[in-house]
């Protein structure tokens, strides 16, 4: 079939997504002026991502930077872990060539780094002023609560800690601006943890630091859209009129309003951030493997369906399989990227992230260039079931009389988000 159909289908995708939304939340009258403008926004930011060439440069100058500060980190890297810190293929300047790829020491490091970094922006008030612009914008286009603007917008730099920007004001959300808030947290990725994503694709695929960004973006109207189709606001939020005023310093403690001294000591803040992050990672990626291959024990033991054991990532291959008709992608990779994108439920986007590069790297199995855009799209966000853990736990910590109304939008929030990466994917399945 020629590309435009494909293109087509993701633009009904688009729709049918955002149906199936409503379909199987709340159906009360929604908020057209949050629909229409979320839609909206997301489409125009898709537009300015792939189409205007002053954006494309732009995207690309973002791309350069990023990959540039990523090679930096590897200086202290190597300093401290030697020939386990560089690539397959790669060699120090000793000639000690690298003993193959190894996750904890090549990519968990660049997390405390970016982190580092991060920290050092919000010190420098160069990370509140992006925040505070991004959130003026959501608040004026989509009709939204000024704690959902501010709080989706802190989203696309940094995860959990985007609560602690809208604390004072979280106790009196409304169940519809807590589910929001819990779906910009899944489906985007805090930019202390996109240099994993871009160690894993950059060899596959070059411009992979700025599209990252701009999915994250992009995913936050996308996450509004959908969490206020699936639980549309039927009260009167309390910042509905106003953007709150502060913004919440970022730190490792988690301190709301803490203030370091000095630029060093909120570098090393932010690096004790990044290490708990980074540890957190890895205790999630043990676990949540394991769990999978202990479920994919027990189901070994059934009878077989085609000729091939059932798995933990079959089953959940089955339940992705619609969407990845729905973003566009050719007949002949749907089985593989539904493989992915449902895995990730349980394998979290680290490893599928890691999969997509391993599939692409191979010439049998490549996705086609357009195809790889829409799943690195798609697969940006924490939309697995450890975050939801962490998420709702975070949130539930801010507030503890909250508790019951939180755990009770786990779930759906998971189910939002994932919704909301799949219409970031049907945007990119449209322009790229």
């Amino acid at each position: 079939m020629d590309e435009g159909l494909y293109r087509l289908i993701a633009f009904a995708g688009f729709a049918v997504v955002a149906l199936l939304a409503w379909l199987t939340g709340r159906r009360t009258p929604v908020n057209w002026k949050t629909v229409v403008g979320s839609a909206g926004l997301a489409w125009i930011l898709g537009g300015l991502t792939f189409w205007l060439p002053w954006s494309r440069q732009a995207l690309n100058g973002l791309n350069n930077v990023l990959i540039a500060v990523l090679n930096v980190y590897q200086k202290g890297n190597i300093f401290l872990f030697g020939p386990l810190a560089i690539g397959p293929g790669q060699a120090l300047p000793d000639g000690t060539a690298s003993i193959g790829f190894v996750l904890a020491m090549q990519v968990l490091p660049a997390v405390i780094f970016f982190s580092a970094m991060v920290a050092g922006l919000y010190y420098l008030k160069i990370m509140p002023a992006i925040v505070r612009g991004f959130a003026w914008l959501f608040y004026r286009v989509m009709g939204i609560s000024g704690a959902e603007a501010l709080s989706a917008s802190s989203n696309i730099f940094v995860g959990i800690e985007s609560g602690l920007t809208i604390r004072p004001y979280l106790a009196a959300m409304t169940p519809s601006e807590l589910l929001t808030i819990l779906t910009c947290m899944m489906a985007t990725v805090a930019s202390t943890v996109m240099a994993i994503y871009v160690i894993a694709l950059n060899s596959v695929f070059p411009e992979i630091a700025g599209h990252l960004v701009s999915a994250s973006i992009i995913s936050i109207p996308c996450a509004i859209l959908i969490s206020k189709l699936s639980l549309p606001e039927d009260q009167q939020p309390e910042t509905l009129g106003e953007i709150p005023a502060t913004v919440a310093t970022h730190t490792a403690s988690g301190d709301e309003h803490q203030t370091q001294s000095n630029l060093i000591v909120a570098l090393i803040d932010g690096g004790m951030q990044g290490v708990k992050m980074a540890v957190g990672i890895a205790t999630l990626l043990i676990v949540f493997l394991g769990l999978e291959a202990l479920v994919d024990l027990f189901l070994g033991l059934l009878p077989q369906m085609g000729g091939t054991s059932l798995s933990l990532t079959r089953i959940l291959g089955w339940v992705a399989w619609p969407f990845t008709v729905l973003m566009g992608l050719h007949p002949e990779e749907w089985q593989t990227a539904a493989q992915i994108l449902g895995a990730r439920f349980v394998e979290t986007e680290v490893t599928a992230y890691f999969n997509l590069a391993a599939i692409q790297g191979a010439t049998a199995t490549a996705l086609t260039p357009r195809s790889l855009v829409v799943l690195t799209y798609a697969l940006c966000g924490f939309v697995h079931v450890a975050s939801m853990g962490i998420f709702v736990g975070g949130l539930s910590a801010l507030i503890p009389s909250r508790v019951r109304d939180i755990s009770r939008l786990g779930f759906r929030a998971l189910w939002t988000s994932f919704l909301a990466t799949v219409l970031t994917g049907c945007i990119a399945g449209v322009m790229a």
